[in-house]
């Protein structure tokens, strides 16, 4: 069954976000809740809504994208949901309440639709007691993860009488559709993530209450040395809400047997109680383990004692542990000194715990790493984290310790791991003690299994190029943060002339957490220091030549990327034939926060991009101010969907709601272009209008300065963008050329290098991340 229309019943935080991202992904959605204003009967819905353009950051990939929320509330419009073709549950975790729901809609929804319930603690089994035979069929539960734009993981079960159909619908659309990471799960208290990551809270806690760690200290550990967020512990519980914490925690007792490890390391915590009770409820309260206090125009981040209960300024964690478990985890949990020691603690409970869960709560161990990588941003799921400390070594000293070793760890142990490569396959080890491959669904095609199964055609330090079949490679960008540099160019170069000797297409893509962040300004910054202008002069030229021939290649060129595309690694995306960008890609021309403008053919490529269309306003001044706003502004797409608004992505790019699937989606729009006779473009020239325009947008920049908004160097690097938009000396009875203007942006580039500010900007970027705006 298709789902072309959806409703969520609950506009709270999650209900909210999740109508947001049905919204997201195109389809129309209707927002219920109850009646609280007789005067504005549909008013909570419509708060919600409100709320969610507002919110930061954005649950909405779009603000257009709201219009396709339509408010409303659970009196009056019921009879809606005789159009929609799934229902999601989102109200309050009380029983009840949600059983009265089911009786209210179940006379108006369509039959066949589908009823999800959006909850983390009650069982199927318990929800749908006593309910019609026509609901149970209709019936399962999609368990989001908050936020649901940005937590990829999705869980889905039905029940014994649940409809197969049923539960493939909701798991096909919340794959391709809203970009999900689909476990399957079963019916047991807290599925498969929350039953690992609430007991990772609670041994997390009490492990540093036992050794006396500050929270600083506590979250320096929990957070990156073992590869989860950096918030840690602390910081997470801030984040979801200490309040959550008790009914979470009431719900597992409850639900779980008595023998079950839970029910040992669970304590209460008078301290979180008294939080709650004061208000300090995390970031949506007062401030929690973390609060922000004003001294005076200056907010200061203050810390609680666990000790106490009094709060004192943050102060960093020092300890040795924490930069250690750059060696790796085991590194990490065998360090001596007390960070070393509560990794242990924590670990040495949490990954034996995990182990005796597979079959109960899924049937494979690489379901629950993919659901604690995508349901709590872990970059190692548990059993991948116990092949790095070495699963033999894990279960030998666990049982030194005289704590129980579960049935699978044992057998992992003895076959060397949970996983293996076999014939470049990545294989997970079953309860049945054979090896099993790791599956793809139809239509994913990942370049980490490409990786494993051959080599690359052509590598160098920065990138490779790789064959992903039927003619089309991909080149792989693989320097720190895959910034740009000498030798990317130089592989983009040989991608292009290799592919056209006798491929069919190319495409650019990575599986980093950043697609690239632009040009490699370090290695700029130190030519620059030591007055190697001919260096960097070069350095420019490769690019607008390695750039013009990816976008004049006599075969197709599609960008896929994902993560941040700025600077360079955005100017070669505005180069590609087309792009496929996964939602979730963040874009600008962000040059003008180091003191410069792009240089590789990035504003070029932003004037074409503007170019008047039919219903666009004509003249030779609006393509040069929108190009100029966009570009001296750094604007950043914070979407794909705010991409094409930005024009950074053609109407015709494609939009790829799930990652997994985007090197797929690419290599078939290459295909597609292909079969469609794909032309290589052709040069094009612009009318620009010259000295005037350029006058005009130096004078809206001086005003900007005269307001104290724009520093004075800002308006140098301004006048030198306006120059090389406006068509520099030119008038607009003559035509300017692509290579004119690129000749124009080298040189304003290598005017505004030579300058102080833009130097000492750079160099503040690379010590801080941050531009220097002051």
């Amino acid at each position: 069954m298709a789902i072309d229309r959806a409703a969520v019943i609950g506009a709270g935080l999650m209900g909210s976000g999740i109508a947001a991202q049905i919204a997201n992904a195109g389809v129309p959605v209707l927002l219920l809740d109850i009646v609280r204003d007789p005067n504005d009967r549909s008013g909570v819905a419509k708060g919600a809504i409100d709320k969610l353009l507002k919110a930061d950051p954005a649950p909405l990939m779009s603000k257009a994208a709201a219009k396709l929320i339509t408010p409303g509330n659970i009196e009056d419009d019921l009879a809606q949901l005789k159009d929609v073709d799934w229902i999601v549950e989102a109200v309050i975790e009380k029983l009840d309440v949600k059983q009265d729901l089911y009786r209210k809609i179940e006379p108006f929804r369509k039959k066949g639709s589908v009823v999800s319930s959006n909850t983390s603690t009650i069982p199927l089994q318990t929800l749908v007691k006593d309910e019609p035979e026509s609901l149970q069929r209709d019936f399962v539960i999609t368990h989001f993860f908050n936020p649901p734009r940005y937590m990829r993981l999705l869980e889905v079960l039905g029940g014994a009488k649940t409809r197969p159909e049923a539960v493939a619908a909701v798991s096909d659309f919340g794959d391709r559709r809203l970009g999900k990471a689909i476990i399957a799960a079963k019916d047991t208290p807290g599925f498969v993530a929350n039953r690992i990551g609430v007991f990772w809270m609670q041994a997390a806690v009490n492990a540093a209450l036992d050794l006396g760690l500050t929270v600083e200290e506590a979250d320096a550990i929990m957070g990156r040395p073992i590869g989860a967020p950096k918030t840690g512990i602390f910081g997470l519980l801030d984040l979801v809400g200490l309040d959550l914490q008790p009914h979470v925690d009431k719900s597992m007792r409850q639900a779980l047997k008595p023998d079950d490890a839970y029910q040992s390391v669970r304590r209460d915590f008078p301290l979180m109680q008294k939080m709650i009770d004061d208000g300090y409820t995390g970031r949506k309260g007062k401030g929690g383990f973390y609060r922000l206090q004003r001294n005076g125009a200056e907010k200061v981040k203050e810390s609680i004692d666990l000790k106490t209960g009094e709060y004192h300024v943050s102060e960093r964690a020092r300890l040795e542990s924490a930069d250690a478990a750059k060696g790796g985890l085991r590194v990490l949990v065998t360090h001596k000194d007390k960070g070393g020691q509560y990794a242990w603690a924590v670990l040495s409970k949490l990954l034996s715990y995990a182990a005796s869960l597979v079959p109960e709560i899924s049937d494979d161990v690489a379901n629950v790493d993919l659901a604690m990588r995508t349901g709590f941003n872990w970059k190692r799921g548990p059993f991948e984290m116990i092949d790095q400390l070495g699963a033999t070594w894990f279960a030998e000293k666990i049982a030194a310790e005289k704590m129980a070793v579960p049935p699978l760890l044992k057998l992992a142990a003895e076959k060397g791991g949970f996983y293996r490569v076999e014939s470049g396959r990545l294989q997970f080890l079953g309860t049945d003690g054979a090896y099993h491959d790791v599956k793809r669904a139809e239509g994913v095609l990942l370049l980490g299994d490409i990786k494993r199964a051959g080599k690359p055609i052509l590598k160098n330090g920065s990138a490779s190029l790789w064959d992903i079949g039927d003619g089309v490679a991909c080149l792989e960008f693989h320097s720190k943060m895959n910034s740009i540099d000498p030798d990317t160019l130089d592989m983009v170069k040989k991608s292009v002339t290799h592919v056209g000797k006798g491929m069919k297409a190319l495409v650019i893509h990575n599986e980093a957490d950043n697609f690239s962040v632009g040009a490699n300004i370090g290695l700029a910054l130190f030519a620059a220091n030591i007055a190697m202008w001919p260096m960097i002069e070069d350095l420019i030229g490769q690019g607008q030549a390695a750039y013009k021939a990816v976008k004049f290649a006599p075969f197709p060129v599609i960008g896929a990327p994902s993560g941040m595309a700025l600077g360079g690694g955005c100017e070669i995306l505005l180069h590609c034939a087309a792009v496929v960008a996964h939602a979730e890609t963040y874009m600008g021309l962000v040059e003008v926060g180091v003191g410069l403008i792009p240089g590789w053919g990035g504003c070029k490529e932003l004037l074409l991009r503007n170019q008047p269309g039919p219903k666009d306003p004509k003249g030779p001044m609006p393509p040069v101010a929108a190009a100029f706003e966009t570009i001296s502004l750094a604007k950043v797409a914070k979407s794909a969907a705010e991409a094409k608004e930005l024009k950074l992505l053609r109407p015709s790019d494609g939009i790829t709601m799930n990652r997994d699937r985007l090197l797929f989606d690419a290599k078939a729009r290459a295909l597609e272009l292909l079969a469609a006779g794909y032309k290589a473009p052709e040069p094009q020239e612009m009318r620009l209008p010259g000295p005037t325009a350029k006058t005009a947008l130096q004078l809206a920049v001086d005003g900007f300065r005269l307001q104290g908004k724009a520093l004075p160097h800002d308006v140098t690097v301004s006048n030198a963008l306006a120059d090389v938009l406006s068509g520099g000396a030119t008038d607009f009875t003559a035509t300017v050329t692509e290579d004119q203007i690129q000749k124009l942006e080298k040189k304003a580039f290598m005017a505004l290098l030579r300058t102080g500010p833009t130097l000492a900007r750079m160099e503040h970027m690379l010590t801080t991340n941050k531009p220097l705006r002051n």
